[in-house]
């Protein structure tokens, strides 16, 4: 579903990136983790499209990203950690114009969109303009509308951002039935508590180099700590200093 190979990115003479190889299958909610400024976002926004690696190729679905861009995006969905709705449209109304974007049939967006609507406890807000909800809300509709053309990889950065704990336990379950049905999640998240619960590999960064990529069960194993805990292997991985503030 994912493959990097000797992907670098650099701002200027800081390298954010470092021959990054990552290999992610289908069917499978991969954890992204790693402390601030270690390269997560710029990864993120390499794999969207956002940014082009200086070194290295990136390929999506088994197809390269510069000779398939178009019908890569068309098959991803992307939840940024900071989305920006336009406020002056109503629920229903940014979706139509989602749905639009992606040429996808009215009568579908209709359906579909009523139905994550629902889902998302906003149904009975569809008629609301955007720019009354509240910030659990607006997050609620983020992934309504990256869920909408029904894609078979979502990139979330960051996925609990503002939900309540009932939209939480919704997305946990919504990632893991994605995850199910043969779709392939990949998530950037600081809460270890989720990555523990809901990934079945994880790959941690640190200073822009994957300084591992493996089953939790065999890297809590492999670096004897106790009970799994996510949080020793976290802390285990990133000792070394890095404190000075970079981009990521």
């Amino acid at each position: 579903m994912i493959r990097m190979t000797g992907v670098t990115k650099s701002y200027q003479n800081f390298v954010a990136v470092k021959d990054m190889d990552l290999h992610v299958p289908a069917g499978m909610v991969f954890g992204f983790l790693g402390p601030n400024g270690a390269g997560k976002t710029t990864t993120i926004r390499m794999l969207t499209g956002i940014l082009e690696p200086d070194k290295g190729e990136i390929a999506l679905f088994d197809k390269p990203y510069k000779k398939h861009r178009n019908e890569i995006l068309n098959r991803m969905g992307y939840i940024p950690d900071r989305p920006f709705l336009y406020g002056k449209l109503t629920v229903m109304e940014l979706l139509r114009f989602l749905g639009s974007l992606r040429r996808i049939p009215a009568k579908v967006v209709e359906e579909r969109g009523m139905k994550l609507l629902k889902q998302f406890q906003l149904g009975e807000f569809s008629n609301q303009l955007v720019e009354r909800l509240s910030h659990g809300m607006r997050q609620k509709l983020v992934f309504s509308a990256a869920l909408l053309h029904n894609p078979d990889l979502l990139i979330v950065d960051e996925p609990m951002v503002g939900l309540d704990p009932r939209a939480a336990k919704n997305v946990k379950k919504l990632i893991r039935d994605l995850a199910d049905s043969g779709k392939t999640v990949f998530m950037s998240t600081h809460t270890l508590e989720v990555a523990a619960a809901l990934c079945d590999r994880v790959g941690i960064i640190h200073g822009g180099k994957l300084v591992t990529d493996e089953t939790l069960p065999n890297l809590t194993q492999r670096l004897a700590t106790k009970d799994g805990d996510l949080e020793a292997v976290f802390l285990a991985l990133t000792q070394e200093k890095h404190d000075e503030a970079v981009p990521e």
